[in-house]
């Protein structure tokens, strides 16, 4: 035989050796030396499952119900010894398998093994989504709706297409009152001392609509809508920071709604409040205006920037300074247009606002007596939550007191022609009005998220108003997110 195939035979051989070697050999470098499964909280459809290795490494975890084809995966986790990887979304009362691998050039895998997850918790199982009552799944998407308890012990639940409560996070001394999903996946609520909500919602005389909408932030310092503390929580439900204002003599009142940019800063509403001497409009004696204000803080609390309606308002010549002193705005939704400024909405003047983010200016107002023309049968009044629908046009929830027919309106706005064109108008059947409370989202399927606070119902509608999925919840929902299925590619992803 030739030298050179005989070097040649010899390079193979040691080649094939070598790669024998790395597969019998290397993955026998790294062992598991204890594995641990806890269900967080007690929660059924949650396990968290300790891995502990002999040498650093990163694992992932795959897993699947038993018998079902859909198999899933855990992201990968930093390298260490001890991992912490929570299993989320899990179907309750269900048999799962799962394989550890140790993700390395060759990644070496754990035997199957398996878990079973508990029945659901009689206090997470209730009856929210009625056979008798429309339950279109294919309407509701691949998402889950978030719900808020401001009652104690305050809670959130992410609710499935059939009703099923699949992820909760509950705080033990005080209520939710809001919460919204943050740019960084995570979740940001409003809590507070827990009052009384009441699902009822008769339709009232024009003279008592006015008479009630002067006192619904004036019920007591703190007011219904409002805000004591902030939380922030992953989506595996561990708490990043609390931050409890009220600890300080002199802290700004929060209320209605709270936002994330995305370098982390809180964004909501606050009560600003002026002395003012009555006398200068006709009134007696020295008294207390009750407004609004935008508040930026950091996540420790510390203020960035503050902006006081008062600041930019003609107290002397309001005609409805003295009628509405204690409560002259009531804005009671806050969120970003496009560029970065502010949305507000002013439900007592009926109108949405657009504030500058950095100097203040109150840049336009849209809605009843704006700067807007537009249709007149799409005034709204006492509307909430404003947004930028996907389809980048401007949509809210008209409460409409006066026709007692609240609806989701969108609007595209030309800011050049100063003309409003109304998009979506999808009115709620007449026994779903509510005066307060509420949210209308464009959801990526195209139907809307609608919430009819006061009668306990959370809908998904078509844009005519139809209603296709109904929710009804036992408390009064003062506004329902949508959580759509991509919050979850930071824990989890199918194979």
């Amino acid at each position: 035989m030739d030298k050179r195939y005989r070097i040649w035979i010899a390079l193979g051989v040691g080649i094939l050796t070598l790669i024998i070697g790395l597969f019998v050999f290397y993955p026998q470098t790294i062992a598991i030396k204890n594995i641990q499964l806890t269900s967080p909280h007690n929660y059924a459809f949650q396990e968290e499952i300790n891995v502990e290795l002999d040498k650093p490494a990163s694992i992932y975890i795959r897993y699947w119900q038993k018998g079902s084809l859909n198999k899933f995966r855990t992201q990968k986790t930093k390298i260490s010894t001890n991992h912490k990887v929570n299993l989320l979304l899990l179907e309750t009362g269900a048999t799962y398998e799962y394989q550890i691998v140790i993700d390395r050039f060759v990644n070496s895998k754990s035997k199957i093994l398996s878990f079973k997850t508990r029945a659901q918790s009689p206090w997470l199982d209730f009856n929210w989504v009625q056979e008798n009552k429309p339950h279109d799944a294919k309407a509701f998407g691949d998402g889950l709706i978030m719900l808020c308890y401001a009652r104690m012990p305050g809670y959130i639940a992410l609710v499935n297409a059939k009703g099923d409560i699949c992820w909760h996070w509950q705080v033990d001394d005080i209520g939710v009152r809001a919460a919204t999903l943050t740019p960084r996946g995570t979740i940001l609520a409003m809590l507070r001392p827990p009052k009384k909500d009441v699902i009822d919602d008769k339709p009232k005389e024009h003279a008592k609509i006015l008479e009630e909408i002067q006192k619904p932030m004036r019920r007591g310092k703190l007011g219904f809508a409002g805000g004591t503390a902030l939380v922030e929580i992953d989506m595996t439900g561990e708490i990043l920071w609390r931050l409890d204002l009220d600890k300080e003599d002199d802290y700004k009142i929060i209320h209605h709604d709270i936002r994330m940019d995305e370098n982390n800063n809180i964004h909501t509403l606050y009560r600003s409040t002026l002395p003012y001497e009555m006398t200068e409009i006709n009134g007696t004696g020295l008294d207390t205006l009750g407004g609004d204000g935008i508040l930026v803080m950091d996540t420790t609390g510390k203020e960035i920037w503050n902006w006081s309606v008062w600041d930019h308002w003609d107290i002397e010549n309001d005609s409805l300074m003295k009628e509405f002193a204690y409560d002259r705005f009531h804005m009671n939704a806050l969120n970003f247009d496009t560029d970065g400024n502010y949305l507000a909405s002013v439900a007592i003047e009926d109108q949405i606002w657009k504030i500058n983010s950095k100097t203040g200016e109150l840049m336009w107002k849209f809605g009843k007596n704006g700067d807007f023309k537009m249709d007149t049968d799409s005034y709204f009044s006492f509307q909430h939550a404003i947004n930028i629908n996907p389809e980048g046009d401007y949509m809210l929830f008209d409460n409409n007191l006066f026709r007692e027919e609240s609806r989701a309106l969108s609007f595209s706005l030309d800011t050049i022609t100063m003309t409003a064109t109304t998009e979506i108008n999808a009115p709620l059947p007449s026994g779903k009005y509510t005066s307060r409370m509420g949210n209308a989202y464009l959801l990526e399927n195209g139907n809307i998220l609608q919430t009819s606070s006061k009668t306990g119902s959370v809908l998904i509608t078509n844009r005519e108003g139809d209603i296709l999925w109904e929710l009804d919840s036992p408390f009064v929902p003062y506004r329902a997110e949508y959580i759509p299925a991509s919050v979850w590619d930071q824990y989890f992803m199918k194979e």
